[in-house]
Parts: structure tokens; sequence; C-alpha cells
């Protein structure tokens, strides 16, 4: 019988973070996918990062992962988002060479010691006194310490097109089948989410003469904060838009669309809906944006972003024919949904191990979200917590007011989710502290004491932090910081007329520009955290009786007992959880401790 020190279960970006997460940090890791030529595959658009996103591709980078440098290194056009807003609200985004990113991806998994990789489809886990210790593929048992669950859209997969459907993970993949049943068996709820993609187009037939033109930006920023020059070709993408004809052919055919037939009961993505869903609930909107994205360098697959779609093979060829410079465009492969199974995440501690089996991790879209760079975030807290319990360590908890990943994560495990979860800027509440710009300042030693970052990685970061601090001396010394605060006046411009520290690193400058801009807001929000951090310092006891709390409400009660909160800042954004009852319970905690 075969024994790894941790399986992951997966090969899609949740899956790769926490495979390299658990190897690097020394654990003796098994991959099983159904197919090892599928690891990495970017199943939906070509691109990383986005509103929200690129922060977590940033954080990522900042603790050891490696998305960002994926990401670099297959990096066809990049963007930063709201440039023209703060910095708190800067996003970078960059359209990826998808086939380039598979195979980047595939080179580094294959070739990480510690790590072995299998095609083997998990049929159900093996339980032991509440302690999960390995699995039963269709073929053998294999035996491990820890399991961590990274199937993405797998578990139980529907994909519809029109009023046909088959069971498929992704387009031309089989599902996994088994394993679901063997999670509601075990006790976990089961939910059922459905997203979607959209055709790709053949790059010959569309015409771009009057397509309005989208450039990448003319200086290049990388995801992370090692890249030191990006190697890539920077392409250009085109914009088109929907029309009255469209929405009315999409109108026509509502009731061959899986969505309005009835046949598709799963609850969908509300920020990134199907075309059909936004003629539906935008029927005020005369036309919807599509960005035409190329798949990559030499090939000929564009990706129209903005129309994902279920609808029968012949309607999606009409409304695509229907848009400007689409008129004659052919299919290389038709937009499809897909149905699959989802836990639902306040089942999960904020290390993402399940309160039901110790040592059993799950990340990504079975926690509920959509999107590659949620995925990826989850894998590698989940890999590395994983590790962590191999080493019996204290396993790690970013708090919202460390990160985004920890928002993330604390909004899954906390409130849960009612649809597919994405990941925004609006949802942090500190955006101001945690940007993407100071990621490695935030992260670094976390990964560096972790194992995950290089010292060089760590030092930079060290220099960076040492050079804010030195450069905020000589601006104050020199009566500059006043003149800095005025938006109009940049780094750049006071390098212009006085002679600044060389030794300085520029990345310094760029920060602490950022930092003195903002100082007011950050102060402000800065005493904001200390609150937060105040009512997250109060434990409560795993084994805390919810049941003898007087005062408060039996329903309030019967919710504490079931989440088990860690302390009582996570008590309190659990839903209906009311503030009166945090008080009492404060009380009650001060009392019981004398």
């Amino acid at each position: 019988m075969k024994k790894f020190d941790v399986i992951i279960i997966g090969a899609g970006h949740a899956g790769i973070e926490a495979s390299l997460a658990c190897a690097r940090l020394g654990a003796k890791t098994l991959m099983l996918t159904l197919d090892i030529k599928s690891i990495g595959r970017m199943s939906c658009n070509p691109a990383i990062g986005g509103v929200g996103k690129g922060q977590l591709v940033k954080e990522i980078d900042a603790l050891g992962g490696e998305m960002g440098h994926a990401a670099d290194a297959c990096a066809i056009q990049l963007r930063i988002l709201n440039s023209s807003k703060g910095a708190a609200a800067q996003s970078s985004r960059a359209q990826i060479d998808m086939h380039k990113y598979s195979r980047y991806m595939q080179k580094f998994i294959l070739h990480q010691k510690n790590l072995a990789v299998k095609e083997a489809e998990v049929k159900k886990l093996i339980v032991e006194d509440g302690l999960v210790s390995g699995v039963v593929t269709e073929k053998e048992e294999i035996r491990a310490k820890c399991v961590v669950i990274c199937p993405g859209t797998f578990l139980d997969g529907v994909i519809h097109i029109g009023l046909k459907h088959h069971s498929g993970g992704r387009i031309n993949e089989r599902a996994s089948i088994g394993l679901t049943d063997n999670l509601k068996r075990l006790g976990f709820n089961l939910l059922r989410f459905k997203t979607g993609t959209c055709p790709r187009l053949d790059r010959n037939t569309i015409d771009f003469s009057n397509l309005i033109i989208q450039n990448g930006d003319l200086i290049p920023k990388p995801f992370s904060f090692s890249t030191r020059r990006l190697k890539q070709k920077q392409v250009c993408c085109h914009i088109t838009y929907t029309n009255k004809n469209t929405h009315e052919l999409i109108r026509a055919n509502l009731d061959r669309s899986p969505l309005y037939a009835g046949i598709i009961k799963a609850t969908g993505v509300r920020y990134c809906p199907s075309i059909e869903d936004k003629i539906v609930k935008f029927a005020d909107k005369e036309r919807h944006q599509v960005f035409l994205e190329p798949e990559g360098l030499g090939v000929d697959e564009i990706y129209p972003n903005g129309i994902s779609t279920s609808l029968p093979e012949d309607v999606q060829l009409k409304l695509l024919h229907s848009i400007a410079g689409l008129e004659k465009t052919k299919v290389i492969r038709f937009g499809y949904g897909i149905e699959h199974t989802v836990v639902d995440p306040t089942q999960l501690h904020p290390s993402l191990e399940t309160k039901l089996i110790k040592n059993l991790f799950l990340a990504g879209q079975i926690n509920g979200t959509t999107g590659y760079e949620e995925a990826a975030a989850q894998g590698l807290v989940a890999g590395i917590n994983a590790a962590l319990r191999i080493k019996n360590k204290e396993l790690l908890i970013l708090d919202r007011a460390s990160s985004y990943i920890g928002v993330l994560i604390d909004d899954l495990t906390t409130k849960g989710t009612a649809e597919p979860y994405r990941m925004f800027t609006s949802r942090v509440e500190y955006r101001l502290i945690i940007r993407e710009d100071n990621a490695d300042l935030r992260l670094a030693k976390i990964g560096f004491d972790l194992g995950l970052v290089k010292k060089s990685f760590y030092r930079k970061a060290e220099k960076k932090a040492e050079g804010m601090k030195e450069g905020l001396v000589f601006l104050r010394k020199n009566h500059l910081e006043k003149l800095l605060k005025r938006p109009e006046i940049t780094i750049q411009d006071l390098k212009k007329t006085h002679q600044l520290p060389s030794r300085i690193p520029e990345s310094a400058w760029q920060q602490l520009e950022i930092e003195v801009k903002y100082s007011g807001y950050l102060l402000r929000q800065q005493k904001d955290v200390e609150r937060f951090k105040h009512i997250e310092k109060i434990k409560l006891p795993a084994d805390f009786d919810y049941s003898n709390l007087s005062g408060i409400s039996r329903e309030i009660r019967e919710k504490l007992a079931r989440f088990k909160p860690l302390n009582l800042g996570q008590a309190s954004r659990i839903s209906g959880v009311t503030p009166v009852a945090i008080s009492l319970l404060m009380v009650y905690l001060r009392k019981s401790h004398g």
C-alpha cells in the first residue's frame, strides 16, 4: 500500500498551489488528476487578475506561490485597471497565452521535488475515527496523513448546451463521479452551483477593421515582485458590442435556454452573468460590451469575453453573426453552462480544514468560489496548512486586516455563500491599507518564516520598508512631505527639483508617495484595524458550551455552536449574530476568566 504525507485531489489552479506548497515545505505529496495533460488548464477566459483578483495574485506571490511568476512568463498584455483612481482601487490584469501557461505549470509540477503525479479518479475518502487517512481510487487504496480536495467543476459536473446536457467536468473531459455521494454520506451539506464559458472564435474570420483597439499599458508592470523584465511580446485586444438585433434574437430563443427552460436549477454567477441573463435582467441596456481576447501567440482562437452562454449552437452562431466584426465568424468551440457540486464553506475552519473531519482540507470552487485567482489563493493556504499539520505546527490563518486572501476565506467560512463568490475590492474594509502595491511588505515575512519565500525576496521587501522609513525622514527634514501630499505633485516631480537619496530603491519611493498622499485616511483606517485586532484577540474555546448562555436567543446559541468561531471577531461576522449577543458573550468570557 502506497503512503504519502499529503494527497491533493485536482490539478487546477487550487490543486497546483496546494501541491507546490506542500512539496516545497518538505511534505511527501501526491497530486491525483483525471488527466495529466490538463494540469494548469485555463477553463474559461485567457486572463489572470482583475478588480480584486489582481490583489490576490500579488499576495499569492508574496507568500511564495507560483501564479504570479506564471502570469508574468505567459502574459501577452498587461494593464492596471482603475489607473485613474486611487491606489486602493487599482488592480493588475494580464491577458495570458493560455497554452503556454498550462505548459509552464505542467513543467513546474512534474519537476517539483517531493511531488508525485498520478492519473486516477478518487471515489471516496478513507475516514477513521473522524480523521482522514487516505483515498480510494477506482483501482487502489492510497494512504496519507492529510488530504486536500481541489476538484474545480468536476464534482458531478453536468455540461449544458441548449436543451441537451451530458456528464462532464469540462468540455471533452469526464466528471468525477462518486466522491460527491461519499461527501454527503460523511455529513457535508452540499449545494449545486452553475458557471459557464463563451464560444471560441476563429480570428481569421473576424473583421477587426472597424473595432475599437484596446492596448496594454505602455510600461507594463509585472505581477511578481521578483520579475525583473517581461519577455513576452505584447498584443492588443479589440472591443465590440451586442445590439438590438442580438437582444431580440436571444429573447426569441429563451425557451431553448437551459437557464430559462428550467433545466439548470443551480445558482449562477451574479457578477459574471451569461448573455441570456444580461438581456433579461438588464432589459433597459441597448448594448453590452464584448472583449475579443486572443488565447495566445500564434494561435487562432479568440475568446469573446462578455457573451458566456449555454444557448443551442445554432442560436449561438446567429447571435455572434449579429455583432459588428463577427458577421462571418466561424466557431471553433461553442459556449456551454456547467453545474457542479459545492460544499457549504461554513463547514470549514479559517485554515480551510473541515470541521467534520480532521486533516481534510478543501480549496477552490468546491468552497463556492469562481475564478482562477480565488482558487489559487485557497489552494495555497490549504496546502500550507496541510504541510504545517504534518509538522505539528500552528496552522496559518490570515485575517481581514492582513490580506485579500484573509477576507476571501473569512467571508466563506463565517458567512457562507448562496451563489458563486467572486473577489472585489468593495468586499475589503481595510483596502487602503492592504493594497496591491504593498503585498510584499505585508506578507513576505510570513512566506519567509514558512520556508516558501527565498531570503533574497524577503530581503528585497525589507530594503523597500527600510527605504520608505529613510525617505520619509528625508522628506520631513527638507519640508517636502506637505508638497508631496498635493495630488498634482509626484515623486518624479521632486526628483527633478531636489536631490533625493539615490540609495533608496525606486520601489520604496513609489510606495512612500502613496503612503504620504493617503496618510490622513491611512491613520484613520489603522485605528479601525486596531479595534478589529482587539476583538480578534479574544479567543473562544473550541469546546465552549453556548447552550448555557443566558440573554441570548436560542437561534444565536445554535448558530454559535454550529459554526464554532475561533474568536469573538469571527463570531460577530456570523449572519444573525447581533452586537448585543457579542457584548453578552464578552461579559461571560470576562467573568469565566476571573
